[in-house]
């Protein structure tokens, strides 16, 4: 530490806050990467609508954020403009706030990853499809659609209560039983 003793003040404290934060951010790095994400290890008394979701607004991770972009900006740009003392501070102030933004922007995408895509028979009520093979009339047979279901084209088992439908017609999903669908033509 003798070496950021010669530095000026306002460096000196860049320092001071950058050394811990990126520790610490280079841990909560590696523990999320490993699996072991935990949560921020304390809780605010701080609970107005300023968290979306999962996203707390004053949490300890936001915090390390905040302070790794104000604290490396801030010895980043010193020397090109550490006699504007008020810029410097307020550039770094800024550029905290954007990693905090891009962080809450990075998890959301992420959390979109996480969303259930798996296939539901029932996610198929009231969606158009393709008739593959012929539908005989008046549930007397099965034949079989084409339909998308949550991007994904599927090939089911369908019905009808009414005349034959012929391959390549369109038809709509108008209720599920026993996982067949029944459908009638638009």
């Amino acid at each position: 530490m003798e070496l950021l003793e010669s530095l000026p003040v306002l460096l000196k404290s860049f320092w001071y806050i950058a050394i811990p934060t990126s520790l610490i951010f280079l841990i909560q790095t590696i523990i999320t990467f490993t699996g072991l994400d935990v949560a921020d290890g304390f809780d605010t008394d701080f609970h107005a609508d300023a968290h979306d979701g999962d996203f707390q607004l004053f949490s300890l991770r936001n915090l390390i954020n905040f302070l790794l972009g104000f604290s490396w900006t801030g010895i980043s740009f010193y020397s090109t403009i550490g006699e504007h003392t008020w810029f410097l501070i307020v550039l770094s102030f800024v550029v905290g706030v954007l990693f905090v933004l891009l962080f809450f922007f990075v998890i959301k995408q992420v959390q979109k990853l996480a969303e259930d895509n798996s296939f539901q028979i029932n996610n198929t009520l009231n969606k158009t499809a393709e008739v593959y093979l012929t539908i005989p009339e008046n549930k007397t047979g099965k034949g079989k659609i084409l339909i998308s279901v949550n991007g994904a084209f599927h090939e089911l088992e369908a019905m009808t209560e009414s005349d034959r439908i012929p391959s390549g017609s369109s038809v709509k999903v108008i209720k599920v039983e026993n996982n067949i669908l029944i459908v009638e033509t638009i």
